[in-house]
């Protein structure tokens, strides 16, 4: 392994000096979190010209992915398999103001150009039943029932020329299973294919334990004002948030095994406090850990198709200036004037760690709290009828906080838009007498089509400082055809999660969160009554068509013909014996 990386090294500088400067990034932030959690957040971001893209000259654009998007008309493009739950409320923020986060499963939104909705829907058609096969998802699903056409909650983030031209198209399945299917096609777009670089960290095993996890592609043109230059820009994430203590577990071990009694450290002071009954006590240490313990491998080396070269911030941290951190030899390290960043170089041909020991807490760095919180529920009582509940709470004291409610639901679940009502309380509990006007400024309502599309739903709402906002409207279940119900029927079915656009502020980014999703109970029949019909028809037409098959097919002779016909033989046989008999005596007596 150490005789690869000079040779790929040199090998890149002699592509970089043929082909011009290298226009691949990538980079690594660690951030330790409350409750033994580490927030890693990887990124790598690639520019292709569009001079190169239309000639059918990759580079860092993997070509099955271009062709798919020449062939599809696509102009931007945005991917998201997510699983798991972000915890606002021991987290903080999500990591890149939310955007690079999508639905529970996998959630896809793209511009495609197009002369009109028909030949845009149809090209949409392609371009998911392409990235089904690419990303190994079940993308092909994503039909017109699953398909809606937002308004005002994406904007578009490449630099586009003809925008009037384009169509936005947005699709998720919350039931998708995000897997190693999903990772192993993600690594291949890589340019260094998870062999160098930050990309090799990724381990399915770690990767998908954890407690939240995310992987995000994104496709947009950009163009510089100056010379008019545009590339196409491809930038793919894996946000995760890993358990320090499960990842350290040994992969020879990996069932978690109970704390003895005896190692248990409880809180005394608890009034329920006994033998058998433990409140863990708040540790005053900080966990330690290191990259190979918690990733399973170290970094293998600097990948040397970045552009800063060696020399380049790769990998950083975020804890206090007090606490201790220990990097490999020939590694550098750069501190930011914040005071809890701390940047390192990767060397070129080395294995890169960090180890960071456990030391005592002496300062905690402050989380930012999220501007709303939101709530969603499924609510009311039988299988024909029922609400939905959404709750948004703002904790600010001061700002108001306007934002974009988008609801995509299925077309079996009829909401009633004209029993939708808003109430306001205050975070201390009294109700507030505002108008509905002020906190619903403005609705976008497009109804389902059975069988067709679903229901899209758009709300521009306002939640005042220090209050909570209620949303409450009734829906009405349909009854599904008994061969349009899943095997698990009795499950549910599931329902997308919502997604809130937080409108930007002054030079500030809009900052994006979705609710978990929901499961809904539709009226099931009773799915042994087909059973038993089906069975009992079988069997009625079994000894029917058997019957008569025996009395086409049967050939029917008399009882006493087979005792003739061996009387006749037989007969026929003792006489031929007896004319050989006289035959031969009468031979015997002309001899004599």
């Amino acid at each position: 392994m150490n005789l690869y990386y000079p040779f790929l090294a040199v090998l890149a500088v002699l592509i970089a000096n043929c082909l011009g400067a290298s226009e691949y990034h990538e980079r690594l932030e660690l951030q330790p979190l409350p409750g033994s959690s580490l927030l890693a957040s990887f990124n790598f971001r690639s520019n292709s010209s569009v001079s190169s893209f239309e000639n059918q000259h990759y580079r860092y654009l993997p070509r099955s992915l271009g062709q798919i998007l020449q062939h599809t008309h696509t102009k931007e493009l945005h991917i998201r398999f997510t699983t798991g739950r972000w915890d606002a409320e021991s987290w903080g923020t999500r990591p890149w103001e939310g955007y690079k986060e999508g639905a529970t499963g996998v959630e896809l939104w793209a511009w495609i150009e197009a002369s009109s909705e028909k030949e845009a829907f149809s090209n949409w058609l392609s371009l998911t039943q392409s990235l089904s096969g690419l990303f190994c998802a079940s993308l092909n699903f994503v039909d017109g029932t699953r398909t809606t056409r937002p308004v005002v909650s994406f904007e578009p983030r490449g630099d586009h020329a003809n925008i009037d031209q384009l169509h936005l198209l947005h699709g998720t399945l919350p039931g998708e299973v995000v897997c190693t299917e999903n990772l192993t096609p993600f690594l291949k777009m890589l340019p260094c294919k998870g062999k160098a670089g930050i990309s090799s960290l990724f381990d399915g095993h770690k990767l998908f334990d954890a407690s939240w996890q995310s992987m995000s592609i994104d496709i947009r043109p950009t163009c510089l004002l100056d010379d008019g230059e545009c590339s196409v820009e491809v930038e793919q994430s894996v946000d995760m948030v890993l358990d320090i203590d499960r990842s350290k577990r040994p992969r020879d071990n990996p069932i978690p095994r109970p704390i003895p009694s005896e190692q248990l450290v409880c809180d005394p002071s608890k009034p329920y406090n006994s033998q058998d009954t433990c409140y863990p006590l708040e540790g005053k240490s900080e966990i330690g850990w290191t990259l190979s313990e918690v990733f399973g491998r170290p970094i293998r080396g600097h990948c040397p198709l970045t552009d800063e070269g060696p020399g380049s911030m790769t990998v950083c941290l975020k804890v206090p200036k007090t606490r201790s951190v220990f990097i490999t030899a020939g590694a550098s390290e750069t501190r930011g004037s914040d005071g809890i960043s701390r940047c390192y170089t990767l060397p070129p041909s080395e294995d890169f760690d960090l180890n960071l020991p456990e030391e005592e807490i002496e300062t905690n760095l402050s989380l930012q709290q999220e501007v709303v919180h939101a709530e969603r529920t499924i609510i009311g009582h039988g299988q024909e009828r029922g609400g939905m509940r959404v709750i948004f709470r703002n904790p600010s004291t001061i700002d108001t906080v306007d934002f974009i409610y988008f609801e995509s639901l299925p077309w079996f679940m009829r909401p009633y838009l004209h029993t939708l009502q808003a109430t306001v309380v205050g975070n201390d509990g009294v109700s507030r007498q505002i108008p509905v006007s002020e906190i619903i400024k403005g609705i976008y309502y497009r109804p389902a089509i059975d069988r067709e599309r679903g229901t899209q739903l758009e709300l521009v709402l306002s939640v005042p400082a220090d209050s909570t906002v209620t949303l409450i409207y009734d829906v009405e279940k349909a009854i599904l055809r008994y061969t349009e119900y899943p095997p698990d029927a009795n499950r549910g079915f599931n329902v997308a999660p919502a997604v809130i656009r937080i409108l930007a502020k002054e030079n500030q980014s809009s900052v994006y969160l979705r609710t978990t999703g929901l499961l809904l109970s539709l009226p099931t029949p009773d799915f042994s009554m087909p059973y038993n019909v089906i069975i009992l028809t079988s069997t009625v037409m079994a000894l029917g068509f058997g019957s008569i098959f025996n009395l086409l097919v049967r050939r029917f002779i008399p009882a006493d013909e087979p005792a003739l016909r061996a009387y006749s033989l037989k007969a026929r046989l003792i006489s031929r014996l007896i004319v050989l008999r006289d035959r031969f005596k009468g031979k015997i007596s002309k001899t004599e």
